[in-house]
């Protein structure tokens, strides 16, 4: 197979768009790149910057309200932009396909995971039935889904986030594109997770000759997955070239600073009393029991982040803590008074008081309405804040986590994915809160902007004195933000106390094999993880020979 040979060409391209005040923005301004079969070009830049517009217009299709003002995308020869509604029915899932941000939105709730994974494949006639599903299966092999031969039979709210982002990702293999689009793939996935998926990834587009663009913030992520790096800002090309030398040899001011971006360190604080105290506490769903006897303490005005692997419990103990799952068992302490399990029964002071962040802003985010309309609820509810005080307090919290004012007449479908997760972030803090869960509230954003909204949650709470239950895998940001640590696994705490001290050796084996699996930024790090592995693996079988 000749991997020289172009599979997608994309040539002086501009996509504009006409925003609700009549003035035209320019999201992509004289975009060119191509890409062969077997390759991985990796999509660099902070949110807004046009990345998941150009991934988008490589499979033909533009975002709501934006347009192609110049310029052609083609796919082995054939003009997309030109080709018409008939050419991209046949293209999309076929040839081409992609692994959006947000896997929550991406499945039918009514539909088990398996009957959605081979649909394309079964409808197109690419594949028997049968087939299709013994694909699917060896798919969630590959990608580290528990009981391959049965995961399919779950329905999406029966799988964690980390676990349907890969259900997403094996959706869009089952039928051997040509063509793949990551956005942003591994965003809610757990670091240990993150290397099996990025592997299959890999490993699945080199041996089936597909081509990917992969769009990513973390640099350290596109450095083991990608052939080529572009870094986009503003909708133009700051630079392109091959991972290697953006990496060590970055050419441009903005690119040093996104590298930059990932050193980020957090000063030790001393101990203050506790705000919100979890005292034997078992949740979960049905007879199933996701934590059991645990208890944690939040320390008033400090954080406590909470890390580990997808499906170990972290977001289940911040649902009980907002009252959105009751406890079966345990109390909670808010403020030195009894918390209600449930939060239909809490006072409204309670529920100013304790605020969430969701990890997927597309669930959180009410579609048809204005982000106005969003961040103004709480204002008024909370506050009483209403006409002119509550366009104010709007703007003011919009300038607070680095959205223009402007912003507030758009919806959620036209903000970037980082856009609307710090939409989700104002409209906690309209609230004024004592304690904000954030699950994840940084996954989706690039370094600089993720940067912006750490520095921004650290300057509220000295100023403020608001606390954080910081539900995260992200080990960069637990050292930025947090005090103190609780490492979890399988509902269980294995390891806890100031973060100085679990993130520091000697570390509980668990802690250990997570911070070694935080992607590195230097190439070939996800092959020496791998070679790792196999030597572990070999002395722990020494009898074992190659099948």
């Amino acid at each position: 197979m000749n991997t020289m040979t172009p599979l997608l060409e994309i040539r002086g391209l501009h996509i504009d768009a006409t925003l609700p005040n009549g003035s035209t923005a320019h999201l992509l301004q004289d975009i060119s790149l191509t890409l062969a079969r077997g390759q991985v070009l990796g999509l660099i830049g902070e949110s807004g910057a046009g990345k998941s517009t150009l991934g988008l217009t490589a499979l033909g299709a533009v975002r709501g309200g934006a347009y192609v003002r110049a310029g052609e995308v083609r796919l082995g020869g054939i003009d997309l932009l030109t080709g018409g509604p008939a050419l991209l029915r046949d293209i999309r899932g076929r040839r081409v396909a992609y692994v959006a941000q947000s896997a929550a939105s991406a499945f039918n709730p009514a539909f088990r995971l398996i009957d959605q994974v081979i649909e394309t494949s079964v409808q197109r006639r690419l594949m028997s039935k049968a087939d299709a599903r013994r694909r699917a299966i060896e798919l969630f092999a590959k990608l580290e889904l528990p009981s391959p031969e049965t995961f399919g039979e779950k329905f999406p709210h029966q799988a964690s986030g980390g676990q349907l982002q890969r259900a997403m990702t094996a959706m869009a293999m089952c039928a051997r594109p040509d063509l793949i689009v990551f956005d942003e793939p591994t965003t809610a996935l757990d670091v240990t997770t993150q290397i099996e998926v990025i592997l299959a990834m890999r490993q699945a587009i080199r041996e089936e000759g597909m081509a990917g663009l992969y769009i990513s913030h973390d640099l350290a992520l596109v450095a083991q997955m990608a052939d080529a790096i572009m870094v986009l800002r503003h909708g133009r090309m700051v630079e392109t070239g091959s991972v290697k030398q953006v990496i060590e040899a970055p050419a441009t001011e903005y690119t040093r600073q996104l590298i930059a971006a990932r050193g980020l360190r957090h000063a030790v604080q001393p101990e203050r009393p506790p705000l919100l105290e979890m005292r034997g506490v078992t949740a979960g769903y049905g007879n199933v029991n996701i934590v059991e006897n645990l208890s944690l303490v939040v320390p008033e005005g400090r954080t406590l982040a909470v890390v580990g692997e997808s499906g170990s419990g972290k977001s289940t103990l911040g649902k009980v803590i907002c009252g959105l799952l009751p406890a079966k068992a345990g109390r909670l302490v808010f403020a030195g008074r009894p918390l209600e399990p449930d939060m239909h029964r809490r006072p409204l002071d309670d529920l100013r008081d304790i605020q969430i962040v969701h990890q997927n802003p597309d669930m959180a985010l009410n579609p048809r309405q204005r982000v106005r309309e969003i961040i103004g609820a709480p204002l008024g509810r909370f506050q009483g804040l209403s006409g002119a005080a509550r366009e104010a307090a709007v703007a003011a919290l919009l300038e607070q986590v680095e959205l223009k004012p402007e912003l507030a007449d758009r919806r959620p479908g036209a903000l970037s994915g980082g856009q609307k997760q710090r939409v989700c972030i104002a409209r906690a803090l309209a609230a004024r809160p004592r304690l904000i869960v954030c699950d994840e509230v940084t996954s989706a954003l690039d370094p600089l902007v993720a940067d912006g909204v750490l520095k921004l949650l650290a300057r509220l709470q000295a100023e403020e004195g608001v606390s954080y239950f910081f539900i995260t895998h992200d080990f960069g940001a637990v050292e930025a933000l947090a005090d103190h640590v609780a490492v979890m696994r399988n509902g269980a705490i294995v390891a806890t106390g100031p973060t100085a001290q679990v993130l520091q050796p000697p570390y509980h084996p668990y802690t250990e094999a997570l911070i070694r699996a935080v992607p590195e930024l230097r190439l070939g790090w996800l092959d020496a993880v791998i070679a790792a592995r196999k030597t572990r693996s070999q002395d722990a079988f020494p009898d074992r020979r190659p099948s």
